[in-house]
C-alpha cells in the first residue's frame, strides 16, 4: 500500500496521501508525547484523549477506506521526506458545501518557517479544485496567532470573532472564524496558486 493518490507540492512542502505505513509515525507524532507542545496551539482546551495503537489504526483506516466520494478528508505534510503534519478538512454543513479546513504542524522545529502557510495554500487549492465550494473556512482561537497569521498570508479574512468563549489556562480567549470566497481565491494573483 504504497502508492500515493494524492500528491500536491507547494514550493518545499508535499502533502500527501496517508498510507498503511505512515500510521506508527503518524501515532507517535500524535500521542508518543504525554504533553505534546502541538496540542498548546491546537484548540489545547479540548483535552488530547490517548488510545492504544490499535484503536488508532483501526480508527485511521476506516476514515480512509470511507472516503469514496470527494477527495480525501486528510493528507499528510512532507518536508524533504519527513512527516511534519497533516491537513484536513470537516463538513460544518454538508447540504449546503459548508467546508472547514485544519492544519497541525507536529514538529515544532517546522513551526514559523513558511511550511503550514504554503500547506494551507497547497489544501485549499486542492480543495477549491475538487469540490463545487463557494467558500472554505477555518475556525481557531486568539491563542493561536501562528494559524491567524498563515491564514491571513493566505488570503483568508476574519469573517467572525466570538469573544471570550475559550478557556486556557485560567485565561479566556476568543473563538475565531476565518474564511475565502472561491471568487477571491482566483482572482489577480491568486490565479497562479
Amino acid at each position: 500500500m504504497t502508492n500515493y493518490q494524492t500528491v500536491l507540492k507547494e514550493n518545499g512542502v508535499t502533502l500527501r496521501s496517508i498510507t498503511e505505513e505512515d500510521f506508527p509515525t503518524l501515532y507517535q507524532l500524535i500521542y508518543c508525547d504525554k504533553e505534546p507542545e502541538w496540542k498548546k496551539w491546537d484548540a489545547p482546551y479540548f483535552p488530547l484523549k490517548f488510545v492504544e495503537y490499535d484503536e488508532y489504526v483501526e480508527k485511521i483506516t476506516k476514515s480512509i477506506l470511507l472516503e469514496k466520494d470527494g477527495p480525501e478528508s486528510q493528507l499528510l505534510i512532507e518536508v524533504d521526506g519527513e512527516i511534519i503534519g497533516t491537513v484536513s478538512y470537516y463538513w460544518e454543513h454538508q447540504p449546503s458545501n459548508w467546508l472547514e479546513v485544519g492544519i497541525v504542524i507536529y514538529t515544532p522545529q517546522y513551526w514559523s518557517g513558511g511550511y503550514g502557510t504554503d500547506a494551507l495554500r497547497a489544501w485549499i487549492t486542492h480543495l477549491f479544485n475538487q469540490m463545487p465550494l463557494a467558500r472554505v473556512g477555518l475556525t481557531t482561537w486568539s491563542g493561536n496567532y501562528r494559524m491567524m497569521r498563515a491564514a491571513e498570508k493566505v488570503g483568508m479574512q476574519l469573517e467572525g470573532r466570538m469573544r471570550k468563549c475559550r478557556i486556557y489556562q485560567g485565561e479566556y480567549y476568543d473563538s475565531i472564524r476565518m474564511g475565502v470566497l472561491r471568487e477571491e481565491w482566483f482572482e489577480g494573483d491568486s490565479a497562479c496558486r
